[in-house]
């Protein structure tokens, strides 16, 4: 007798269940979907002891015809295609025929549909078989029950972890699905407590909102661009508002949520430095594109698909993301910290550490002006209007630069005037300056005060701005460095001595294999025995006196990274340059300093964050003082 034998319906299934039916969240995305193919408008999920006890859900949908209702738990069997060419043109949710009989065949399943002619269906099965099927009277739809989840494969739930965390993945699924599907209002309830609502007014910002709160949707901008193979929609969270992972990254492709990581670096690259390091946004993308451009029939689940593609794709995301935030006010607004008194307040903990310890004096802003620049170590060289480092064992001839950039840059700063006199003789900023600036809207910022040799504090007719000056001067560090290092031509400068660098084999083959790399930022490097290389030339806008340590910093951030990425590599060493040179806390400056200080931030490209992704000021508005003093109060 041979070895080889045909498995039997049931076991099948159960293998097939396998891979479908992983955990109840599966359960749950296998049958909303399938309301959703059937063209629902409200669908309703209810769940018990987090979907092991029971699930169920119910649509208003199209319904299965009595003759269909025994069909649907047939293996393969489905309605969505028919040919072969249908494959390459799917757009429903669900083609594979195989969820009904996988969830059917390791539970006891209760199927009452109706199309809403004549009589409708009832199906009862238990473990793949079916103990009852009968006519049915029920409204137009279907409802679906699904209990004791895996009772008959026990080592099945040897893989279910807690309640808390099986019932984390069902909201999760939920949210995705609500999202990819505003026009259709969902109801997630769970042991008799709503988790999720949406509205389905095909609104995309209220399921966000029905989602993630109504303060999450307030901080979401819309985003939308187009090309010949394309179209892109949706929502994207503003620099501010981001999150500790990538799971708040939504990708719908033709209404259906995938996951594809290229997409979600691209997201995360369209905000370039505005994001903290560790931080991610919040983004719901709409995704439209012709079915021959996407595989969906790749895995089982089919969250994971094939674009034909990828790299337009995602070319498209991010320069939308760009173009979408630089047309926004990016201040963060000082509204949330009206209520940072009610906190402080309610806590013991944070009110103790607001208290100065015993014996320690508060920092005192210096007495006279001259003093500011003793304790800072900065000079002010009135003739040349420029501002440099005075190391106390070193002349004033042997002074670097450790303040103003555009000294390094040989262009003069225009200091904002404090009075219209002072105005008529200030240096004009150019129209193409003035026309970028507008653009932006960045304030018009009158300095007053520091606190603590830390943060500035200026004025607009819209406010109080509160200003951190390391995060300020660390912006327009960058933005000079990034410009200086993409920027390589031919604007060397010998050494008189030439340096020598020693590494170790490892990483002297590294280098070696990647010189022209490094060659595309500036660094020439010859060979100098086995391990050791010899630099006779560097960039001129590298600090004097700091040449080698530059050149050892910027390889020391290629051989870390590991990569061979000359835009990521120029990004890494401007944002590394500009963070060592800045101005740190505690760091006094005078009236003057400031006021160039935040002159030089109202040049920049983007003013309102560092290159890590703090946030440079902070903005509150006349309204928030007046909340802050009960000038305005909230009525009870």
């Amino acid at each position: 007798m041979g070895k080889i034998q045909e498995l039997t319906e049931t076991l099948a299934n159960q293998i097939a269940a396998g891979e479908v039916v992983e955990r109840p969240a599966s359960v749950v995305k296998e049958l909303v979907e399938n309301a959703i193919d059937a063209g629902s408008t409200q669908i309703d999920i209810f769940l018990e002891e987090a979907g092991l006890r029971k699930i169920q859900v119910t649509d208003n949908g199209e319904g299965i015809a009595p003759d269909d209702a025994l069909n649907a738990f047939k293996r393969h069997a489905t309605s969505k295609i028919h040919t072969r060419d249908d494959l390459f043109r799917i757009r429903s949710l669900g083609f594979r025929g195989e969820a009904l009989p996988s969830i059917a065949s390791v539970s006891e399943l209760t199927l009452e549909t109706s199309t809403g002619t004549g009589e409708g269906a009832f199906v009862y099965l238990v473990g793949g078989q079916v103990k009852e099927h009968r006519p049915h009277s029920l409204r137009k739809g279907t409802k679906i029950t699904v209990e004791n989840l895996f009772f008959n494969t026990p080592a099945r739930l040897k893989y279910v972890k807690t309640l808390q965390t099986e019932l984390a993945n069902i909201g999760d699924i939920v949210n995705r699905l609500a999202m990819s599907h505003p026009d259709i209002a969902f109801r997630l309830v769970h042991d008799g407590n709503k988790m999720v609502t949406t509205l389905g007014n095909d609104d995309v910002k209220q399921a966000i909102a029905g989602v993630y709160g109504v303060g999450t949707a307030k901080k979401m901008i819309p985003i939308a661009k187009d090309d010949l193979d394309f179209s892109l929609s949706g929502y994207i969270s503003l620099p501010e508002l981001t999150r500790a992972s990538r799971n708040y990254l939504s990708m719908i492709i033709n209404g259906r949520y995938i996951k594809n990581f290229v997409l979600n670096k691209a997201v995360v690259e369209g905000y370039g430095s505005k994001l903290m390091v560790g931080r991610f946004p919040i983004a719901v993308l709409q995704i439209t594109m012709d079915p021959l451009l996407v595989d969906v029939n790749v895995h089982p689940t089919k969250q994971e698909v094939r674009l034909s593609k990828e790299k337009e794709l995602v070319a498209l995301i991010s320069s939308a993301i760009r173009e979408a935030l630089s047309q926004q006010q990016l201040i963060p607004s000082g509204a949330d910290s009206v209520s940072f008194k009610k906190k402080v307040e309610q806590s013991p903990a944070a009110t103790e550490q607001l208290r100065m310890p015993l014996g320690v004096e508060p920092p005192r802003k210096p007495s006279y002006p001259n003093q500011a620049f003793k304790q800072s170590g900065l000079a002010y060289d009135a003739k040349a209007g420029n501002f440099y480092v005075k190391e106390p064992a070193e002349t004033a001839e042997k002074a670097s630069d450790q303040f103003n950039v555009a000294e390094a840059a040989a262009e003069p700063v225009a200091v904002p005037p404090l009075d219209k006199t002072e105005a008529a003789e200030a240096p004009s900023v150019s129209a193409t300056e003035a026309e970028s600036a507008a653009s932006r809207d960045f304030p018009e910022l009158e300095y007053f005060g520091q606190m603590h040799g830390t943060y500035l504090f200026a004025q607009s007719q819209a406010g109080l701005y509160i200003v951190d000056q390391h995060a300020a001067q660390e912006r327009i560090k960058y933005e000079y460095y990034r410009k200086k290092i993409g920027d390589v031509g031919t604007d060397l400068q010998e050494l008189l001595v030439p340096i020598v660098l020693d590494y170790p084999g490892d990483d002297a083959l590294k280098i070696r294999a990647h010189k022209d790399i490094l060659e595309t930022v500036g660094i020439f490097l010859e060979d100098f025995g086995q391990n050791s290389f010899v630099v006779r030339t560097h960039p001129v806008w590298y600090p004097p006196g700091e040449e080698e340590q530059v050149i050892r910093d910027m390889i020391d951030e290629f051989l870390m990274n590991g990569k061979v990425n000359v835009a990521d590599f120029r990004e890494a060493t401007a944002i590394m340059m500009s963070c060592k040179k800045s101005i740190k806390a505690n760091h006094y400056l005078d009236d003057q300093q400031a006021r160039t200080l935040l002159n030089d931030l109202a040049q920049c490209e983007n003013p309102y964050n560092c290159p890590h992704g703090r946030p440079v000021l902070i903005h509150f508005t006349n309204t928030d003082m007046e909340k802050l003093f009960k000038r305005i109060q909230d009525p009870h």
